[in-house]
């Protein structure tokens, strides 16, 4: 065990984390020149269009230092926020991080929010600046950014390019010299942590997990702690490049397991792993995931239901913080209301299932779940706007309340307070934390940062602001039921639960966006946005029309007053009878309403 290190690499999105991985890989011959290429870890096809890093990635290396060989097992971390579960379970099989700054950006909010995580579960923190060879440059700066942040002396922090090869010996060196070496004691009964897992067609699923105590053999006879289930360990094993058979895997170290399980309901990342014959308590510390997002996936073929659901569930293997349960829509039918991290998660998901399971998905409008309470004093939970009941019926409406705790730089506590505001928060707290950090705490309703609050609060300050928050509540509110009509007819994916106040402005904007998106029909079609019987907002998206008097050469102006008029009937009939097909980018439109 004195030989073994385990660490991951965290930093703000974009400060080439993935670049670096790939550099170490290169420097410890664990993969070979043939196979080397830009991102290696991310073997997602989406990962590597958008260039982030969606899911944590966990692999062997082994190097030899001063006539010692050492075991190095690493995790390559997203760094968008979406993504910061995945950095925290990532943070749990770890003794020590390399914290990454980038030298033409300094540090930013993911920088500072992933430091802190790693400041929790008490890891050793090595600074590394990166892009040092860039034009940009501005590593005294940053050197200043970094001592002031995290208390260390400038000559502890290293210099290094990923792109370019700098400084990977020293980074090397300084997780050997630095890190310490896991702890735990391989005689003792077995616990193993389990901090990721993903789906093979042909194994079933393959759990990753981190020993923390005892020997895990293959063909033992384990006990999943949470689910106490029992099964035999088929096969264990370290991951390289791929996975890597071996007998054992002792206290201290990471590996694979695989047991034969098709069921994924039956393995749950954050469970511990223990030895049926002795077992052991569960490993504490893990933290259980906060959806922030709640929005309806529906298939596009009612008929698919029942595949979509198997896709979801070995979705959820791959993405622990994917939350879902059964929902029905009139437009839509069966389908899962399911909660995200974030809009981009969101967005990943709906590209994870059509690319992985070619599963074509519907998303409806995200919202937050609302008590409705009758005039006779009963109590209904509304989850999405199909459920409220009839305003006529309804006493009053409590929406959910959060405490958001914002941490940034002074500079932009006047936006901050600007944008809190205009979403309905109330200042309820502001401090110093140190000359250039100062902590602001809001109250504000849960729907209004369900949608662009945290693209905006990053714009506004230019992504050097944490947001974190934690439910405090339910209060009255004045929520109204806005639906959108299209010729009269009520399209209830696109209705939407939102506050008095903006629901004009709201419905406005959709109409307007919804005009732009739908295709032309030979008929007008009418787009109405209504609270109860009062249309708010209206557009209209005229008729393509054919010139049916082209024909007539002159003549009587009867002649062609009676084309015209024969066309016009023809408009009507269609009208009444014909249906307007809505696109998915008109649901996906929504979302991106400024």
């Amino acid at each position: 065990m004195e030989n073994i290190r385990n660490f991951c690499i965290i930093a703000h999105i974009d400060h080439g984390k993935s670049t670096l991985a790939d550099r170490l890989l290169e420097y410890t011959h664990t993969i070979g020149e043939r196979d080397m290429m830009n991102q290696v870890l991310d073997d997602m096809d989406l990962e590597r269009e958008k260039g982030i890093t969606i899911k944590s990635h966990a692999i062997q290396m082994q190097y030899i230092f001063k006539d010692k060989p050492y075991i190095f097992n690493l995790i390559d971390t997203p760094g968008h926020v979406d993504f910061s579960y995945e950095v925290s379970r990532a943070l749990a099989a770890c003794e020590g991080v390399l914290l990454l700054v980038d030298a033409t950006q300094g540090i930013q909010a993911q920088t500072i929010s992933n430091l802190y995580l790693a400041i929790e579960n008490d890891l050793e923190i090595i600074p590394v600046i990166n892009k040092i060879d860039m034009d940009g440059a501005m590593i005294p700066e940053v050197k200043d950014q970094i001592t002031e942040l995290i208390g260390c002396k400038e000559e502890d922090i290293l210099l290094a390019s990923g792109k370019s090869g700098i400084g990977i010996e020293e980074i090397l060196q300084a997780v050997i010299e630095k890190i310490p070496p896991p702890k735990g004691d391989p005689a003792a009964p077995l616990q193993a942590l389990i901090f990721d897992s993903v789906f093979n067609s042909f194994r079933g699923i393959i759990a990753y997990f981190r020993v923390f105590n005892g020997t895990l053999k293959k063909g033992d006879k384990i006990e999943f702690v949470a689910t106490g289930e029992e099964y035999f360990a088929d096969e264990v094993g370290v991951l390289k490049m791929g996975l890597v058979p071996t007998k054992d895997i002792q206290a201290g170290n990471v590996g694979y397991i695989i047991t034969g399980i098709k069921n994924a309901k039956e393995v749950k990342v954050g469970d511990t792993i223990t030895l049926a014959a002795n077992p052991a308590p569960m490993i504490q510390g893990f933290e259980e995931v906060k959806p922030m997002v709640f929005a309806g996936i529906f298939p596009v073929v009612t008929e698919d239901f029942e595949e979509l659901r198997d896709c979801m569930d070995k979705l959820q293997l791959n993405d622990a913080s994917l939350t879902f349960e059964l929902e029905t829509s009139q437009a839509l039918g069966f389908g899962f209301r399911c909660g995200f991290l974030g809009l981009l998660h969101m967005e990943i998901i709906q590209e994870r299932l059509e690319r992985e399971f070619n599963q074509t998905v519907i998303t409806t409008v995200p919202n937050v779940s609302f008590h409705t309470y009758t005039t006779r004093q009963e109590k209904i939970i509304v989850n999405n706007p199909a459920q409220m009941p009839d305003t006529t019926k309804v006493d009053h409406i409590d929406e959910p309340f959060i405490r958001a705790q914002i941490i940034t730089l002074p500079d932009y506590i006047g936006n901050i307070m600007t944008l809190c505001l205009s979403k309905r928060g109330m200042l309820i707290n502001q401090s110093y934390l140190t000359a250039t950090r100062v902590e602001l705490i809001f109250e504000m309703p849960l729907t209004e940062i369900v949608f662009d609050f945290y693209d905006k609060l990053k714009s506004s300050t230019r992504g050097y602001a944490s947001f974190d928050y934690h439910p405090i509540g339910y209060r009255p509110a004045d929520i109204v039921k806005m639906d959108i009509l299209l010729n009269n007819e009520k399209v209830d994916a696109l209705s939407a639960l939102i506050h008095r106040s903006r629901a004009q402005d709201f419905g406005r904007k959709l109409c307007e966006k919804l005009k732009e998106l739908l295709p032309r029909q030979q008929f007008q079609i009418a787009i109405q946005a209504a609270i109860g019987a009062k249309i708010i907002a209206r557009e209209n998206i005229s008729a393509m029309r054919k010139d049916v008097t082209a024909k007539c050469y002159g003549g009587d102006i009867s002649r062609k007053r009676k084309l015209l008029e024969k066309q016009k009937e023809g408009k009507k009939r269609m009208r009444q009878i014909g249906n307007v097909e809505i696109p998915q980018e008109a649901f996906l439109a929504v979302l991106k309403l400024d």
